[in-house]
């Protein structure tokens, strides 16, 4: 029979610098003993090439450095026959983002090919043939289950909180990687673009990830800046010494939120609270909010 079970396939811890990554790799040990670890590699693509250079099996599950695995996920058998699917898919789970609630890709679990991953040319090694120059899920054969498997915990400190929305605020402001206007964006990314700059202020580094996605946002939608600088984690730690947190620890970063904020609404008429939500309102919006299905999206034909 054509299945993968979970248990069977190798599974990578895949870190760079996060200042949780170590209590992360730790707890995955605890519970995956036979866990591998990939550390510092610099490049998206690069790393996920090291992490097929480490497997030994067919598929291996990345878990990535801000990340905790549930171990539910080892209980997992994917039938593929009865989904219709072969066996150079890339699967990818919900991933659940503590600071705002959020479940989608972001910090998911995925499940790779690794013929397929050595293969791949995405991020810094993009070739400008297809829709991942940013991201992975433009790939015609990567799946999505909508089931959560995990945790990412993006507050470990003030710059890894601020680099995280940062990144999710010029994401979610593309299209495939076309600027668009933000109302014509798809209805899931607009809604998790518009949670990422308002949502997390019950958490003490919010104010820094709220600020990340607002800055990323604006110089994305409202500016020619080169999105593509996104892909370099060298670009966010520049930009954030010497522009954000030049002041040392003197940056009026909610002020500079309610700013970033009126310029986006004013030049994007977009349904953005200029001011974020209060440390109440998030903790009440997390207890609400429910997950919407991932749908996958249809490919334009023009």
């Amino acid at each position: 029979m054509n299945r993968i079970d979970i248990k069977d396939c190798d599974i990578i811890f895949l870190s760079y610098d996060e200042p949780n990554a170590e209590k992360n790799y730790a707890d995955l040990k605890r519970n995956v003993p036979w866990a591998k670890r990939v550390h510092g590699v610099d490049g998206i693509d690069s790393a996920h090439k090291a992490c097929a250079e480490q497997s030994d099996t067919e598929h291996f599950l990345t878990v990535d450095g801000d990340t905790q695995l549930h171990t539910k996920i080892l209980d997992l058998e994917l039938d593929l026959d009865d989904m219709g699917l072969d066996r150079s898919y890339i699967f990818s789970w919900c991933g659940h983002i503590s600071l705002n609630g959020l479940k989608y890709g972001n910090g998911s679990l995925k499940l790779w090919n690794r013929k397929f991953v050595k293969e791949m040319r995405t991020h810094e090694n993009y070739l400008g043939k297809d829709e991942n120059e940013i991201e992975f899920c433009h790939f015609p054969k990567y799946y999505q289950f909508n089931e959560n498997y995990s945790t990412s915990y993006i507050d470990g400190s003030a710059y890894q909180a601020w680099r995280a929305g940062f990144r999710e605020g010029v994401k979610m402001s593309l299209d495939r990687n076309v600027r668009r206007p933000l109302k014509q964006l798809w209805w899931q990314n607009y809604q998790r673009l518009l949670i990422w700059m308002s949502v997390g202020m019950d958490n003490p580094m919010g104010i820094y990830a709220i600020h990340g996605a607002r800055t990323g946002c604006y110089l994305t939608a409202c500016t020619d800046w080169d999105f593509t600088q996104a892909n370099q984690y060298s670009y966010f730690e520049k930009y954030w010494r010497h522009t954000v947190h030049q002041k040392q620890g003197k940056v009026d970063y909610h002020g500079e939120i309610v700013d970033l904020g009126a310029k986006i609404t004013k030049h994007c008429d977009i349904e953005l609270p200029v001011e974020p939500l209060t440390a109440e309102q998030s903790k009440f919006f997390k207890q609400v909010y429910l997950n919407t299905p991932r749908i996958l999206k249809k490919r334009r034909t023009a």
